[in-house]
């Protein structure tokens, strides 16, 4: 496979309106990518269509080898780890991390009646270990703070060993502390030669990790720059997507922005 996605001239309309608009656009398996953009852009709308949660109005979508609308999206989804709050709003709070992250083999949220099998739970709690939950792993996903719950997020997203890895915003409103601590777990995984293709959104370059490798802008529900992540992340691009003078620092291989 030589793209885990491949997007043709891909639109999407909804009610009348145009919220993704001509999206060309293409991931290989060894890329890391972070899409930007005002708000109302369309980036939650772009991973939406790459996580097969959302059909083109226009355009051929590949996701992994497979068109959209010619596949069986159910089965493609056990293939693809999807990280964000919707996900984690459909976890019942009173699920036991651990199943809170083992139901992701299945791509379900909530344990009923499935049987695992002694090597899921392995690779569950070894998952735990990887993204620093280990300690919690019998604790109910309602009782955790947010820096927590972010975690078992990510850490179910990869617990079935995706071939891409989806995250929408997955430090947003955390502190600090926290913040940085997620960001530097998933910047070493980033980096790791074995890792799937990442697609992440975010609002704030800060959350940016070290080990991704390119970037998308949207502006409008377009393309407005993509290509190698310092090449794409600069003054310039994000002044003339934003609408206003900005001036971007990279240093240490982490990204931040101020207004001029």
């Amino acid at each position: 496979m030589n793209e885990v996605l491949n997007f043709d001239n891909v639109s999407v309309t909804r009610g009348g309106k145009t919220i993704l608009q001509n999206i060309t656009w293409q991931v290989k398996p060894n890329e890391r990518w972070v899409i930007v953009g005002p708000n109302g852009a369309g980036k939650t709308t772009l991973l939406r269509v790459a996580g097969t949660h959302l059909q083109p109005s226009q355009g051929n979508a590949q996701v992994l080898g497979k068109t959209l609308g010619e596949v069986n999206v159910f089965d493609l989804r056990t293939r693809i780890g999807f990280a964000s709050t919707a996900v984690a709003n459909r976890i019942p709070n009173s699920e036991p991390v651990l199943d809170a992250v083992m139901t992701a083999s299945y791509a379900i949220t909530g344990r009923f009646k499935e049987t695992y099998e002694e090597v899921d739970i392995k690779r569950a709690k070894r998952v735990l270990g990887e993204w620093h939950l280990a300690e919690h792993a019998d604790r109910p996903f309602g009782t955790l703070s947010d820096g927590e719950r972010k975690r078992v997020q990510i850490a179910r997203a990869v617990m079935p060993d995706p071939e891409l890895l989806l995250l929408d915003e997955p430090v947003a409103s955390l502190d600090i502390g926290s913040r940085e601590a997620t960001i530097k777990i998933l910047g070493g995984y980033a980096s790791h030669p074995e890792a799937p293709a990442i697609i992440m959104v975010t609002h704030h370059l800060e959350e940016i990790p070290t080990g991704f490798t390119h970037a998308l802008i949207l502006k409008d529900g377009q393309i407005s720059a993509l290509g190698p992540i310092t090449q794409t992340l600069t003054t310039e691009k994000l002044s003339e997507a934003y609408g206003i003078p900005l001036e971007v620092v990279f240093l240490g291989g982490r990204f931040a922005v101020r207004a001029k």
